[in-house]
């Protein structure tokens, strides 16, 4: 039994990483090659932890927000939040993890979200932590993530 636990954890580990991972996306670039600014940086961190606060709440129609313009125009707030508020994993802690700005309109956050997951057979949720990875991007002087779309190339 304890070795079928440790193959569901890391199974709800992979799962859980899946569903919330945000492939780097790499076709937005800016021509001057200047890193954005701490501020920026700063920024960034705080809005992306926001983000996953308002998704750790059920709370998706207010991170709908952080969704850049382009990708809020191929789908609705409140579709949005039925998809993200209806996830089999609950996510429960969200912690910066690493950033990496090379351009000054795009930059790499990595971060940490530990989730619970219910598995048929196993008592009680069990916990997994996972790793995901977001491209956010500057755009009319504001940051957002720009997600992953499916079927996408690149990320």
């Amino acid at each position: 039994m304890t070795q079928l636990r440790h193959i569901a954890f890391l199974l709800i580990a992979l799962v859980a990483a899946g569903c919330a991972s945000q492939a780097p996306r790499t076709e937005i670039a800016a021509d001057d090659d200047t890193a954005p600014s701490a501020k920026d940086k700063e920024t960034i961190e705080q809005r992306a932890i926001q983000r996953w606060e308002f998704l750790i709440n059920h709370q998706a129609e207010k991170a709908y927000d952080f969704l850049s313009p382009g990708f809020r125009a191929t789908k609705s707030r409140e579709a949005y939040a039925a998809e993200m508020n209806n996830r089999p994993v609950h996510w429960s802690k969200v912690l910066p993890y690493s950033q990496k700005c090379e351009k000054p309109t795009v930059c790499v956050v990595n971060l940490q979200i530990d989730s619970n997951v219910n598995m048929p057979g196993v008592k009680g949720a069990v916990p997994s932590v996972g790793f995901v990875t977001e491209t956010w991007i500057k755009t009319r002087g504001k940051w957002y993530i720009l997600p992953n779309m499916p079927g996408t190339k690149g990320g």
